[in-house]
């Protein structure tokens, strides 16, 4: 088993470049506080590098669980390239194994330690015009879309493909919103839909609170759009 031990709240790292920091995403709260047999991946915030960022992949090992530490002030138009080119590069080898997973890297605020956001199915689609769905809905299945923006959350839903709501909140309604889905016990497919200005601190935390959503009644789409 391989063990990483980190500094909280950030990644310092010292290479044959000079030392690097990456300053980590914080949730209140992650499901999956330890992952063994691992191998890590960066994605550090640099002002004098190509899109601000650089990606330092030479630890990674395609038969272990990945954990990608992406710096919470890069953007997601930055940062989704780089991790769509990782997951890529990870399905087409020919040294796969079966069961190994992909995390990022967050701060555990409640816990004071480190925790783990899964990503292993997610698909981000930068294209949303090209987008094909080739899971229709059923039809008494409520179909619920929320869009991530800077400071506020769009959500719509629809219902036998007829709009019954089309709201916009500000982002701290987000958890209340998603309690009411829950609270609604009713067969229900998600889509999220997420700025590209946003950061990655913006992301993961978004991606915390929905990720608790534990309903059998609530699918949430692993098709994520970037737009």
């Amino acid at each position: 088993m391989k063990y990483l031990f980190y500094i909280f709240l950030f990644i310092f790292i010292t290479s044959c470049g000079g030392d690097k920091v990456i300053l980590l995403p914080e949730v209140n709260h992650s499901e999956v506080t330890e992952v063994l047999d691992i191998s890590p991946a960066y994605i550090f915030y640099d002002e004098t590098k190509p899109d601000s960022l650089e990606l330092n992949r030479k630890n990674l090992i395609s038969t272990t669980n990945w954990l990608v530490n992406v710096d919470k002030r890069l953007t997601l138009e930055q940062v989704i390239p780089q991790i769509t080119y990782l997951q890529n590069k990870k399905k087409d080898s020919n040294h796969k194994k079966e069961g190994v997973k992909n995390y990022y890297t967050c701060s555990d605020t409640s816990i004071k330690n480190l925790g783990f956001l899964e990503f292993t199915d997610v698909n981000y689609i930068t294209d949303v015009d090209a987008y094909e769905n080739n899971s229709p809905l059923e039809k008494d299945m409520k179909h619920i879309t929320i869009s991530f923006f800077d400071e506020q959350i769009s959500i719509q839903e629809l219902l036998y493909a007829k709009e019954i709501r089309n709201t916009t909140l500000k982002n701290s309604f987000l958890e209340e919103e998603l309690n009411k889905i829950q609270q609604d016990n009713a067969k229900t497919k998600i889509d999220l839909m997420f700025h590209s200005e946003l950061t990655f601190q913006d992301y993961i935390s978004a991606k915390s609170k929905v990720s608790r959503i534990k309903s059998e009644a609530i699918a949430i789409n692993n098709d994520e759009f970037i737009f």
